[in-house]
């Protein structure tokens, strides 16, 4: 199992909510970086949701609709 990012948000509100989504089609999900996400000099670190590679498509495909 690889995982990748089928997304990012900008704060662990947004990234659960979308994670709640894939979960309700049976698709498995991890948020990483939920705690590095802040707003330093540097900008904000987004917080990734992600995937099996095998889920991507269908994951982007839920969360873009």
């Amino acid at each position: 199992m690889a995982l990748v990012e089928a997304a990012k948000f900008y704060n662990g509100f947004e990234a659960g909510i979308a994670q709640s989504r894939l979960t309700d089609l049976g698709i498995d999900s991890f948020i990483f970086d939920l705690e590095t996400n802040w707003g330093g000099l540097d900008g904000v670190v987004p917080v990734r949701l992600m995937v099996d590679e095998e889920d991507l498509a269908r994951a982007r495909g839920c969360l873009s609709g």
